[in-house]
């Protein structure tokens, strides 16, 4: 009985059994639904992410633009080189094989740690650059390590290549990996890490030109990760080649004139703005930054007390001394002032009850004799005559206190002080005796080499002030060179209205400056049947004085600004010499610069007679004005070149470098008193001349 009761307990009710049937019939329902669904309606979906599984992606890096000078030399190249990736899809503890890979491929195991650091948000798919320019060496390591290291890959890539010595380094700028901070910023919001972008100059500016786009191909790989196969290829687009408007012959002459002084100089077109050479001194090599730049060196740069980095001729805000003058004298002609004011320079003179001294006892003058003079009491006395706010207000239309707009990152906007400018500046109002410092270019006035070159050979164009830039518009999309106009902005081009009195008596003060005469300021950077005009400057710093040891903390920093020729220049030269003493120095410099420019256009135009470094007999002028001889006061000849001379400059003569009657036996130039010889000067003058300036002879 008691058997019969146990098993009856055990057998589970009809109710419960048929539950669970019903239970393991829906699971089997829902497992089989399931399979279906994932086999037949899924089916694509996954036989896709199996392939993607089988096939990697491998990025192909376009080629960045190459960049020319204006006559199409190369100055910017490419060259081929292999870059290293680790790539996480091999479920591989990838931090066991980190020693390893830093041994073989010479990498600081912390460094390459950190790399993998900022990557860690980045997708597993993406792969980490790790080693950029790999050796022949390192890539054997590679190979040989396949199966151990599967997650090395490498790729083929090009890289920059940069001038030696850093020509033009400043003006070209570098390329350099995106750092973690750069990814923050909404400049490169749509940039990936690992990116390679300009970081200065002409590389910056016109990155999104140079840089191309990258394609992709596709790479079969096994179970482990290795190539087995190539399926497809998205070609690369390369990016755009550019030519600079800077001229490799000026360039290098900029750079051997300048040498290791600290500071810049900037020769420019001042009829369109284009750059003819920029350099600023110390420099540094771009090739450091084409690969990565090691951390001792990037320390070295910026702690550096002569900022490598800085772009001096756009970036340095120094006083610029004298070289103001030339603004002062065009402030004090407009408003009517300087016209008829003398001033009696006895060394100095008092002014609000401080003296003021000069370099000479110049004696009584005007603005004529002031400006190759560089009196320094007639420019006190003019600036207490006008005013700040009245040289301010012609200071802030030929761009002094502005952007020029060039189209180089960081530019800076120098000062012009005004009353305005010292109530928001310093909550104190201007004080009358301050402005006795500014009319020599001292006292709050600071400026960049860029800014004055524009300010001063705008004034020598009567009053035509231009944009400055380094890459001519014409070879940009609209969209883009409408983009680099809105991103630079500056003052750009503008015409500031000049009397012609201003005009002829400013420009003439700057070419005497640069003739022998007492005084003149330029004497030393005279150059012989050139008409190269100019004026110096000698701005003292902070803390310093007369203190003319050069290269001393406590010494001057020495200004030139010159140009080619006097009136409607074709060549405008600045220099900067940081501590460099008198700006006779600098002037020196610039009459280099000038000499090989000129030299260079004599032989483009075939005129191999004479180069203006040397000094025999007889020199062609092309483009360049000087005044000539007459040889017959009657002759057609001479009354169209004395009419020429007389007002605008430019044309072409032929005439003997020392002023002087050449000899009755050279054949350019025949005795005009010879009967015969009459009718042939006009046509003897016009031999070899191209086109446009014949008619300016006959």
């Amino acid at each position: 009985m008691a058997v019969d009761k146990v098993n009856r307990d055990e057998k589970l009710p009809a109710i419960k059994l048929t539950v669970v049937q019903y239970g393991i019939l829906v699971m089997m329902l829902v497992l089989g639904g399931g399979l279906w669904r994932l086999q037949v309606l899924g089916g694509d979906n996954w036989r896709v992410l199996a392939e993607q599984n089988r096939i990697r992606k491998v990025p192909v890096l376009a080629a960045r633009g190459k960049l020319f000078d204006r006559e199409g030399r190369l100055v910017v190249d490419n060259y081929p080189s292999v870059s290293c990736f680790l790539v996480r899809e091999q479920n591989r503890n990838i931090d066991a094989d980190l020693p390893l890979i830093a041994k073989g491929l010479n990498l600081d195991l912390d460094q390459l740690r950190n790399t993998l650091h900022r990557y860690r948000m980045a997708p597993g798919y993406q792969p980490i650059p790790i080693k950029q320019d790999v050796s022949p060496d390192e890539q054997a390591f590679i190979e040989a390590h396949r199966n151990e290291l599967p997650e090395l890959e490498t790729i083929d890539e090009e890289r920059r290549l940069y001038p030696r010595d850093g020509f033009a380094a400043h003006l070209i700028g570098y390329v350099g990996e995106l750092s973690e901070d750069d990814l923050n910023k909404p400049k490169y919001a749509y940039y990936e890490p690992g990116d390679v972008v300009g970081k200065a100059g002409v590389e910056e500016t016109y990155d999104e030109l140079l840089r191309g786009r990258d394609g992709s191909m596709d790479v079969v790989v096994d179970s482990h990760g290795r190539e087995v196969g190539r399926r497809g290829i998205q070609l690369a687009t390369p990016g755009q080649d550019l030519k600079l408007t800077i001229d490799n012959d000026i360039q290098r002459a900029a750079e051997l004139a300048l040498g290791e002084a600290n500071g810049a100089i900037v020769a420019m077109d001042p009829r369109n703005g284009e750059i003819l050479a920029l350099v600023s001194h110390p420099s540094y090599d771009p090739n450091a930054f084409a690969v990565r730049i090691g951390r001792t060196d990037w320390n070295k740069l910026i702690t550096d007390p002569n900022h490598p980095l800085m772009n001096k001729a756009i970036q340095d805000q120094l006083a610029p001394g004298s070289t103001f003058k030339v603004i002062m004298s065009v402030a004090g002609l407009e408003e009517g002032v300087a016209e008829t004011l003398k001033v009696n320079c006895s060394g100095g003179g008092d002014f609000y009850g401080h003296f003021f001294k000069c370099d000479h006892h110049h004696g009584l003058l005007s603005i004529h004799e002031a400006i190759p003079m560089s009196c320094d009491t007639y420019f006190y006395t003019l600036a207490q005559r006008l005013g700040i706010d009245t040289i301010a207000k012609y200071a802030s239309e030929l761009g002094i206190g502005l952007k020029t707009g060039i189209d180089l990152p960081n530019e800076m906007t120098g000062i012009m002080p005004s009353t305005k400018w010292k109530m928001k500046n310093y909550h104190e109002k201007w004080y009358a005796g301050e402005v006795i410092s500014v009319g020599i270019g001292q006292g709050a006035v600071a400026v960049t080499p860029i800014q004055l070159l524009r300010a001063l050979s705008g004034i020598a164009s009567n009053g035509n002030l231009v944009r400055p830039h380094v890459v001519n518009g014409g070879q940009l999309p609209a969209q883009y060179r409408q983009a680099v106009l809105d991103t630079f902005g500056g003052q750009g081009d503008r015409q500031m209205t000049l009397t012609p009195d201003t005009w002829m008596t400013v420009t003439e003060g700057m070419a005497q400056a640069t003739t022998p005469g007492l005084y003149h300021t330029a004497e030393g950077a005279h150059l012989e049947g050139i008409d190269f005009a100019g004026k110096t400057g000698t701005a003292q710093v902070v803390g310093g004085g007369d203190t003319h040891n050069k290269g001393g903390l406590k010494t001057p920093n020495a200004w030139f600004v010159g140009m080619v020729p006097r009136r409607n220049p074709e060549i405008a030269v600045v220099v900067l010499q940081e501590h460099g003493d008198w700006g006779s120095g600098s002037a020196k410099l610039a009459a280099q610069i000038i000499t090989a420019y000129v030299n260079k256009k004599r032989k483009q135009d075939g005129n191999l007679l004479l180069q203006a470094d040397k000094k025999p007999a007889p020199v062609e002028m092309g483009a360049v004005w000087s005044t000539p001889t007459p040889s017959d006061k009657g002759g057609e000849a001479e009354e169209a070149i004395a009419g020429s001379s007389a007002g605008m400059s430019g044309g072409r003569f032929v005439i003997p470098v020392d002023g002087r009657q050449p000899a009755q036996s050279s054949p350019m130039f025949p005795d005009p008193a010879r009967p015969e010889n009459r009718q042939r000067n006009v046509a003897e003058i016009a031999v070899g001349l191209p086109e446009r300036f014949r008619e300016v002879v006959h």
